[in-house]
């Protein structure tokens, strides 16, 4: 079975993982259920600040048929926990008639799945409990982010960078075949590059924008794993959504929003380098849930919190992500 890590990042967040032992295999940077679902278009002009907590909870690894891997025995449930805390900006630069936007994100994370999925997987004797470091992970860049806007409509387009910025490093192993090369377990980095583009679509029935139908597109590209002969397949994520404004006060001040979201991750190109066994076995992933909002609109702050069930996987885990996500807007109105 090709090994398999947990990748907790969003537009934005975190996890990695790799070895030589024919072993190598990744998921992306990019975690589809960390964002909330309006999350994608561009903001009205000025500075934003966000804080995103992500979760994620799986006592179940997927195989390349999609069904419970039963040779591997996992003795602790799988808990991830991730922060990413986040600066946006918007303006009313102009750039091919679409606004002008950025952001950044610096994610932290506990130990990631990484070193230590593989570890199991390789008969190495180490503990998902090991350790309880909290540390800097990978980092996200966004320098292009483009806005177009009508009256029922949102479009957007971005490039992005994940900088391998995060705790990372190999070490020897004891395996019942002998010492092999892997990751650290308490590696927290994925240990390459990734580039991403990113388009997204909003439809708005009515022209007060109190309903917004999500479509989103995620493409990464990945360059070559630090220390060994492994460069990801690409990967291809799916986010979809329908967000709802109901009035908590009569003057519209304060807002409740619900909806329900989803989304679907497939690597869709093969694994490559000497490390990649099976690297023609492509992995996906597929979930539902809902978010749960309050706006409040004369704060300029949104509180939301989202829950999303896997229910169906190959060749990964398969399990379930909770979020809660602060955004205080320094300019311009939630509800654009």
């Amino acid at each position: 079975m090709k090994r398999r890590t947990l990748a907790l990042s969003w537009v934005i967040v975190i996890a990695g993982y790799g070895t030589t032992a024919g072993y190598g295999s990744e998921i992306g940077h990019f975690a589809p259920g960390v964002a909330n679902i309006r999350d994608f278009v561009i903001p009205a002009p000025g500075l934003y600040a966000a804080i995103y907590n992500y979760g994620y909870m799986s006592n179940r690894i997927n195989d390349a048929q999609g069904n419970k891997t039963e040779s591997m025995s996992l003795d602790t449930n799988l808990n991830i926990y991730a922060m990413a805390p986040t600066v946006l900006w918007g303006s009313n630069v102009k750039v091919l008639g679409a606004r002008y936007g950025a952001y950044f994100t610096q994610s932290l994370s506990n130990t990631s799945v990484n070193g230590t999925l593989s570890n199991l997987t390789i008969g190495a004797k180490q503990s998902l409990e090991s350790s309880t470091q909290f540390t800097i992970g990978d980092t996200f860049v966004q320098p292009l982010w483009l806005g177009w806007s009508g009256k029922h409509y949102d479009i957007s387009y971005g490039y992005s960078f994940y900088i391998p910025s995060g705790k990372y490093h190999t070490e020897m192993m004891t395996t019942p075949v002998g010492p092999v090369r892997g990751e650290s377990p308490d590696n927290v980095g994925f240990g390459f590059w990734t580039n991403q583009n990113q388009g997204a679509v909003y439809l708005y029935p009515w022209a007060d924008r109190r309903m917004a139908i999500q479509n989103m597109l995620t493409w990464e590209i990945h360059r070559n794993k630090r220390g060994f002969d492994l460069t990801p397949g690409q990967n291809l994520s799916w986010n979809w959504g329908v967000s709802q404004y109901l009035p908590l006060k009569k003057d519209n001040s304060m807002l409740l929003e619900v909806g329900p979201a989803g989304y679907s991750s497939w690597q869709v190109s093969d694994d490559t380098g000497n490390a990649a066994l099976n690297g023609s076995v492509h992995d996906h992933v597929h979930a539902v849930g809902v978010q749960v909002s309050v706006v409040s609109v004369k704060r300029n702050m949104l509180l939301s919190f989202h829950y999303m069930n896997e229910f169906s996987s190959v060749d990964r885990f398969q399990g379930q992500c909770l979020g809660l996500n602060l955004v205080l807007q320094l300019g311009g109105g939630l509800t654009k």
